[in-house]
């Protein structure tokens, strides 16, 4: 009796010790919440720079299995453009779109693709963006700022100045009180040509030229309809003073925790994303003169030879130069 009692206990205890067994291998994963990112920048929702920002971020989540998820936050929602600079270091933002002249007082020779006619067009840029020379700078940046991380290169078009009276030689502009963005660089143009600047932050322009503040604002064209300029300024003139360029940006402490596959896809993601982007504002341009017009706009072509002889020697000697005469010759080398 015993012991069959005994080989009845020793077949329960098999028994729950297979079903513990059982159980442990069949316990569900734990599950993994996502990271969570925020990418900022000062554009309208219907702009270029904001849909492939989209793309990038839902491509990004496709290709980590949904491990990182990153939220867009469009039109300064989390601050003007030098506030959200700042957030990359203060932990605030992960992702930004910055002009290269806002992150030039970290890392000065990066802030020089801003300068005024420092590329001779469209294919010039694209040469910087895609050259050994734009990665040498991004790499002093990345070092001047202890880890953030240029990871793409995007095309945000020439700048023109919009006005109420026609602009067709640097002495019409003497005395012109022009809103400018609030980064030093910009001034070399203003200052080269008579300009009163007044630097006024992104989101508050419109108004500022609706109420007569500035008389006149500088903007590429697909800025100047998705922020509506064209309303309240009569003339745009094809000045083409600047070919800004908008870097992707990545926190130092964003970019440290990525594995080095992760930091592979966002690079190759932002990338694409960059090259899209510059493909349709670049077209934009060309589409954008008669749809202006039919707005009731007046487009100036204006001979831009003495704007540029005006602007030509403080690209090579000037209080406002933050790069090397070394460095603007192998600018100018990627010439097309």
């Amino acid at each position: 009796m015993k012991k069959t009692l005994l080989i009845v206990l020793m077949a329960l205890l098999a028994c729950g010790m297979l079903y513990a067994g059982g159980a442990k291998e069949k316990a569900p994963a734990q599950k993994v919440e996502p990271v969570k990112l925020k990418w900022a920048h000062v554009y309208e929702t219907s702009e270029e720079f904001h849909k492939w920002a989209l793309w990038a971020a839902e491509e990004i989540k496709k290709r980590t299995n949904g491990k990182y998820q990153i939220e867009v936050f469009p039109a300064s929602s989390l601050g003007k453009e030098s506030d959200i600079v700042e957030g990359l270091s203060l932990g605030s933002v992960n992702m930004v779109y910055a002009g290269s002249a806002f992150i030039g007082n970290t890392y000065g020779p990066i802030a020089m693709g801003e300068a005024p006619f420092m590329f001779t067009g469209y294919e010039h840029f694209m040469n910087y963006a895609k050259s050994d020379f734009f990665k040498e700078l991004a790499t002093g940046y990345e070092q001047a700022s202890k880890g953030n991380k240029i990871t793409a290169n995007t095309y945000y078009g020439a700048r023109c100045v919009t006005s109420k009276k026609p602009i067709n030689k640097p002495e019409d502009m003497k005395g012109l009180k022009i809103r400018v963005p609030n980064a030093p660089l910009y001034l070399m143009f203003t200052e080269a040509v008579g300009a009163n600047a007044a630097p006024i932050a992104f989101a508050e322009v419109y108004l500022a030229l609706q109420q007569g503040v500035v008389d006149a604002q500088e903007n590429p064209l697909p800025t100047i309809q998705a922020k509506k300029f064209y309303e309240v300024q009569k003339y745009i003139n094809l000045t083409q003073h600047i070919i800004n360029n908008l870097l992707t940006i990545i926190s130092a402490s964003t970019w440290q925790k990525l594995t080095p596959e992760e930091k592979k896809i966002f690079e190759e993601v932002t990338v694409e994303a960059a090259r899209q982007c510059s493909n349709a504002i670049r077209k934009a341009e060309d589409d954008l003169l008669p749809w202006f017009e039919k707005q009731g706009n007046i487009i100036n072509k204006v001979d831009r030879k003495p704007f540029i002889d005006a602007v030509a020697p403080s690209l090579k000697s000037s209080p406002r130069m933050t790069w090397t005469l070394e460095h603007y010759n192998k600018m100018q080398a990627l010439k097309p």
